[in-house]
């Protein structure tokens, strides 16, 4: 049942991803997926040390048997990013799979494989897919507008962007942005895709770190309640919308530069996360918080999921048939 070429490679029951995300990534909320069929990562770039981190891959292993992911963020930095002692991590706690992304995977994809450690590398575009797949990494996840986080530059819709990626490589692609429900999942296989990656639905879970009020402002929020900002800096975000964002929106439209914005920017989305004050930061946020209508835990959600999957099958079944 949902076996597709994603569940075999990664070694899960069901064809569902949380990709890797900015403070709430953790090994709590990594577990509860893996126990519930699905496969999570844990965010290297989150974690102020290495020790941290290597700390929380173990203590997820003493919640699950289950695979269990570490994503690697390749993004460009103030400071450095200790991007090979997160490889060497990896390697050394036989992590089965790495999610790359922000940049390319060039520099990691050797030694990843070397250490017997398969590579979705997340993109935002189909040429990046393709640039992928020439690297050599084993599947790819491409991410829409719709997506929370940074979707990228062009402005495409998962709902172009999947079908268009499937046409183009020969290995697995993941689809995300706009996913939340079992219907989420049979529209992105129907398009071709071999997994679906949730991220903003996930962080709506009584497992995932944040404030209570945090999340209940997930579950009151409509679809429009976030922005598509950034891109005149190069650096486009999806975001839950507050007056942070919107003045950052304003001073975009007004030609700001970079430094004129970092006072706005630099101000950390983990403040949002732990004390639940919509306006003391920037988080990522995709279009799918509108499907967020409450807090259960990673197994119901899964379980609803699979069952919601199952259903719209047979409703198509009856169309179709």
């Amino acid at each position: 049942m949902l076996e597709t070429r994603i569940t075999k490679m990664f070694g899960i029951k069901y064809p569902i991803v949380c990709g890797g995300m900015f403070w709430v990534g953790r090994a709590e909320l990594v577990a509860a997926l893996a126990n519930a069929g699905g496969l999570g990562f844990l965010t290297a770039a989150t974690y102020p040390t290495i020790e941290e981190l290597r700390d929380d891959i173990r203590k997820a292993r003493d919640l699950t048997d289950k695979p269990i992911g570490l994503n690697i963020n390749l993004f460009a930095s103030v400071r450095p990013r200790p991007v090979e002692k997160w490889v060497e991590v990896a390697v050394e706690e036989k992590i089965p799979v790495v999610e790359t992304s922000g940049s390319s995977p060039a520099a990691v994809v050797e030694a990843l494989h070397k250490g017997g450690v398969k590579i979705m590398h997340k993109v935002p575009g189909v040429r990046y897919a393709l640039s992928a797949e020439r690297l050599g990494v084993d599947a790819v996840c491409v991410v829409g507008c719709e997506a929370g986080g940074s979707p990228g530059m062009d402005e495409v819709t998962t709902l172009v962007m999947v079908p268009v990626a499937v046409d183009a490589v020969r290995i697995p692609v993941v689809a995300g942005g706009g996913f939340a429900d079992g219907r989420g999942l049979v529209a992105a296989l129907a398009l071709g895709a071999d997994a679906v990656l949730m991220g903003t639905r996930f962080m709506a879970t009584k497992e995932c770190r944040g404030h209570p009020a945090f999340k209940e402002w997930m579950v009151a929020a409509a679809e429009t309640d976030t922005v598509y900002c950034m891109k005149s800096i190069n650096n486009p975000s999806r975001l839950a919308k507050n007056t942070v964002v919107e003045k950052v929106v304003e001073m975009e439209k007004r030609g700001a530069t970079l430094e004129e914005m970092l006072p706005l920017i630099g101000r950390q989305g983990v403040d949002v996360v732990d004390t639940g004050g919509m306006e003391n930061g920037l988080v990522g946020m995709g279009q799918s918080v509108g499907l967020v209508h409450d807090v259960p835990t990673v197994k119901e959600l899964v379980d609803r999921i699979v069952e919601e999957a199952l259903s719209a099958r047979e409703r198509l079944d009856k169309i179709i048939g």
